[in-house]
């Protein structure tokens, strides 16, 4: 479908690409990845021809169509609302439904036989294009990915950059084109709304190329990785994580041949020197001279890993309780986030507070924090010392000063070596560290932005979506940091990946409460999809009651006759449960006897998942018909 043939492109003398090659078929999903600054969005420019390469050659088949979301499309506003800016994917439907409603408006006042005529050729057109349907399939999309039904209506321009941004993907996706290309697509949507579109992409039907740092999304969606690396377009035919693997095992062989390749430089570079002045041996010697030049080298493996070796301190230790909140309520006019709600956080306590946008997660952090007006208490703990980071604060960041300075002025009191230690964690080293806020891309300065908050000695961080714009590195590196981190923090966060590896509480809202789950997000995820299959699991129908006659054989205690009564209802309720489940785990089991299922790891997961969650519940039944089987035994024998 699209050829990538030998691409060479520079940007102000330094090569982004150099005779690089890919090809994309007609159903790829296909990952993007690479360090930032490396060009992974310039190549989806190029693709798109925006940008012409300095040589080589993009080729593309005559009915490939290319939709392209980018960060460029925040910008755009308009007055018409977002369901009509969506359904702008059916320019040709709705350009005949303009013209149905022309003809419809003469017709008020000059009926004719032509114009009639003309009014049922264009219905057959708009039916045949599926026009009837263009507006549900609009709105289907766009509440798919967080819009409310009140929402559709709203124009365009009252929405954030944001939501903004959802509205141009939607339209992207009713488009369907050939291929589909996502620069950062996660960057702007909560987590319902990232898993409604890794699903579509999923069964999508065209090709699909997505640049992002959400591994968690990549792993879901793609079935192949492309590396951007050392001005090359490496591929991997696998998700993010065979990426991984598959790249520790080709870095290893790399090495290894190189090693081999630097041992036998060295021994014929001894052998030169050594005999290049006898003449016996001058053939040899010149021999081993045009061997090396004709040499193929091995790069030798570039480590693009990187390791926290900082440990962030501080000098105060806080009492037990960081925070608490009483009876709380918060709410922007009709509108009510939060009612009557208690939590408190504990010193140690790591949380991750997720959820649906709109819920009031960030309005959260800042009552939190102190910054936020709030009816009910807010109690802030002894000793405690707070930070709070956001991308706000990116535009707080100096743009005059030098990153080394920006850290001197946030008054540590660490000398400059310690600073330039963790600048280093975070990948400023050298003659970096001079470098001017002001030529820092958004990830750069987002990372100046953490070392900030992280140096500032607080014991309690208070984090607002603090992975946006970093790229694998840059996230592992924070990841490192707060695992090593010995006060507590609230973040707040859709990045899934992120997540599981520093919370060891999750946190989210519903029904205008807070509320905790006391465990990790792997673990509250096993808990919510136990839950899920809980309330799928049909309830039996309620049997028509019969009269029947007891008949009296003699027992003395009418209490006891009723209860033995209640207990054997309940049994038999139980018996239908267990019933049930014994399918219900059979129908699973028959899934992961499928062959096909093993090739793909994402749904294999799933129906894991499911088994487990039935066994649990197929468990706790069976512990329960025992209780009530012993129960019933015991009665009877009175």
């Amino acid at each position: 479908m699209i050829s990538i043939t030998n691409l060479t492109y520079y940007i102000g003398g330094r090569a982004l690409y150099e005779n690089a090659n890919m090809f994309i078929k007609p159903k790829d999903k296909i990952g993007l990845i690479g360090l930032n600054g490396r060009g992974k969005s310039t190549l989806l420019k190029l693709i798109n021809g925006e940008f012409k390469a300095d040589s080589g050659s993009i080729s593309k088949s005559n009915d490939c169509s290319i939709g392209f979301l980018n960060q460029d499309l925040l910008s755009y506003q308009t007055d018409d609302a977002i369901v009509t800016v969506a359904m702008g994917a059916f320019k040709d439907a709705v350009d005949t439904q303009r013209q149905i409603e022309t003809i419809l408006h003469k017709l008020e006042t000059e009926y004719s036989d032509d114009l009639v005529n003309k009014l049922t050729k264009l219905q057959e057109k708009f039916e045949h294009l599926d026009g009837y349907s263009m507006q549900a399939k609009a709105e289907e999309i766009l509440e798919g990915i967080g819009f409310t039904t009140a929402d559709l209506h709203r124009a365009l321009k009252e929405f954030s950059g944001g939501w903004r941004m959802r509205v141009m993907l939607a339209k992207l996706l009713l488009e369907k084109p050939s291929l589909l290309m996502l620069d950062e697509p996660t960057n702007h949507l909560d987590l319902p709304s990232i898993e409604w579109v890794e699903n579509y992409l999923r069964n999508y039907e065209g090709a699909v190329i997505i640049v992002s740092h959400d591994r968690v999304f990549l792993d879901n969606v793609i079935t192949k990785t492309v590396e951007v690396t050392q001005e090359q377009l490496i591929s991997y035919e696998g998700n993010y994580s065979f990426y991984q693997e598959e790249k520790e095992l080709r870095q290893e062989i790399q090495q290894n041949a190189y090693e081999n390749q630097q041992q036998k430089i060295r021994q014929t570079e001894r052998f030169i020197e050594r005999f290049r002045a006898k003449a016996t041996k001058s053939k040899q010697v010149q021999s081993r001279v045009k061997s090396l030049e004709r040499m193929d080298k091995v790069d030798e493996v570039v480590d693009d890993t990187a390791a926290v070796n900082f440990k962030f301190k501080f000098n105060q230790q806080p009492g037990r309780f960081i925070t608490t909140l009483n009876h709380v309520s918060k709410s922007y006019g009709s509108l009510e986030i939060l009612k009557d709600t208690s939590i408190a956080i504990e010193r140690g306590d790591k949380i991750a507070l997720i959820g649906a946008n709109g819920k009031g997660k960030s309005t959260l952090l800042r009552i939190i924090s102190g910054e936020e007006p709030v009816e009910g208490e807010r109690i802030l703990g002894f000793n405690v010392i707070k930070a709070f980071y956001a991308q706000h604060q990116l535009e707080a960041l100096h743009a005059d000063n030098e990153i080394l300075d920006e850290l001197k002025q946030a008054g540590s009191g660490k000398s400059e070596q310690e600073l330039r230690n963790v600048l280093g964690c975070f990948l400023f080293s050298d003659e970096d560290v001079f470098k001017k806020i002001k030529v820092l891309s958004g990830g750069e300065k987002s990372r100046v932005a953490l070392a900030k908050t992280l140096i500032s000695e607080a014991n309690f961080l208070l984090l607002d979506e603090p992975t946006n714009h970093l790229d694998f590195i840059s996230e592992n590196i924070l990841i490192q940091a707060l695992q090593q981190y010995q006060g507590s923090f609230v973040v707040v966060s859709h990045n899934r990946h992120f997540v599981s590896q520093i919370a060891n509480k999750i946190w989210y809202i519903e029904d205008k409460q807070i509320k905790a789950y006391p465990g990790t997000y792997d673990e509250y995820e096993y808990w919510k999809k136990k839950n899920e299959v809980n309330a799928t699991v049909v309830k039996p129908e309620p049997k028509p009651k019969v009269e029947k006659k007891i008949e009296d054989k003699g027992r003395a205690n009418p209490s006891i006759e009723n209860k033995l009564k209640s207990l054997e209802k309940e049994l038999r309720k139980v018996e239908e449960q267990l019933e049930k489940l014994e399918i219900q785990k059979k129908q699973v089991e028959e899934k992961m006897a499928a062959p096909e299922i093993y090739s793909d790891f994402e749904k294999l997961h799933s129906i894991q998942q499911e088994f487990k969650a039935v066994e649990v519940m197929l468990s706790d039944a069976t512990s329960k018909w025992e209780q009530l089987a012993t129960s019933i035994d015991e009665l009877a024998s009175h």
